[in-house]
């Protein structure tokens, strides 16, 4: 699951993803803001009290556990990328200062790609490197992929639709999104076999 650049500083629904079984990510504003990011991570770690109904239909009190899994979501922001390593090193710092684990996700469209789709496989590439570099706050990157490239309108005779085609962004094809998933396993395997020889050897 994951909260919006939109919604990150709604109150409602940092309590939500307090009470959610599952990882939440949180992504940083979309004027590339990411202390609210960090505000709604520290949030939703606590517990909290809300109304809400229950499986009866009834009005009730809801107290949840607070959800320790949350993560930050880089998507960069108005006019500005925020996947370059100094970034990602800033961001660890501020969330080590915050008492916070340092788990990043990368979006590497929106305001990384500066809204262009195509660009996402250079930024993805990028995030991957800094993986085999040595990173280990990065734990994950997120693509607009569909089957096809590109995107379309809702058509008024939906009889018109293009099969696997985005009606809302634009995406990169499933050709690409395939090509960059191998990529990087290659890097990757390679990466850990490396480190596997470093710990043989001493």
């Amino acid at each position: 699951a994951a909260i919006g650049a939109r919604t990150i500083e709604s109150q409602t629904h940092r309590e939500m993803a307090s009470g959610l079984s599952m990882p939440v990510g949180l992504k940083n504003g979309t004027d590339g803001n990411v202390k609210v990011a960090l505000d709604a991570m520290q949030a939703s770690r606590t517990s909290h009290n809300f109304l809400g109904i229950n499986e009866m239909g009834e009005i009730s009190i809801f107290k949840t556990k607070g959800n320790a899994y949350g993560h930050v979501i880089l998507r960069g922001g108005s006019g500005h990328t925020n996947f370059e390593r100094e970034v990602i090193e800033s961001v660890e710092d501020k969330l080590k200062a915050s008492g916070l684990p340092p788990r990043i996700v990368i979006d590497c469209s929106h305001g990384n790609s500066r809204k262009d789709h195509k660009l996402q496989g250079s930024v993805f590439a990028n995030v991957v490197q800094q993986i085999v570099d040595g990173n280990r706050s990065i734990v994950g990157m997120m693509l607009e992929s569909n089957l096809k490239e590109g995107n379309q309108k809702i058509p008024s005779d939906l009889s018109q639709l293009k099969y696997g085609v985005s009606v809302t962004d634009k995406c990169i094809g499933w050709e690409e999104t395939e090509h960059l998933i191998l990529l990087t396993y290659d890097k990757l395997l390679n990466c850990q076999k490396n480190l596997n020889r470093v710990l043989v050897s001493s």
